[in-house]
C-alpha cells in the first residue's frame, strides 16, 4: 500500500505529464492554420420532414468542434433557429 507521500508523488507526476502533453498540444496549434466550417441553415420550425437533415448538419458541425461545451452548444444552436423553433426554445431555455 502507497503511503500518502507516495500517493502525493504520483498525482504530481500526472499533473506534471498531463500538464507537458497539454502544452505540446498548444504548440502545435501555434503553427496550425485552423480549419473553419461555415454554420448550418437555420431552421424555422415549420417543416417537421426537414428538421433530420438540419439536425444532422448541426451534429455534424459541433463534432467538427469538440472543445465546445454543453452550455455553448445549446446557446449556439438557439441562433440557429427562427420563427416557432426560436419560440420552443427561448421557452425552454
Amino acid at each position: 500500500m502507497l503511503t500518502l507521500g507516495e500517493r502525493a508523488q504520483l498525482v504530481g507526476a500526472g499533473i506534471a505529464a498531463a500538464q507537458a502533453v497539454g502544452q505540446l498540444a498548444r504548440e502545435d496549434r501555434i503553427h496550425t492554420s485552423r480549419l473553419k466550417m461555415e454554420n448550418p441553415k437555420k431552421f424555422d420550425g415549420k417543416s417537421s420532414s426537414t428538421f433530420n437533415q438540419w439536425w444532422e448538419s448541426v451534429t455534424m458541425y459541433l463534432e467538427f468542434y469538440p472543445e465546445t461545451v454543453d452550455h455553448q452548444k445549446i446557446t449556439w444552436v438557439g441562433t440557429l433557429l427562427t420563427d416557432n423553433a426560436l419560440v420552443w426554445h427561448l421557452h425552454w431555455y
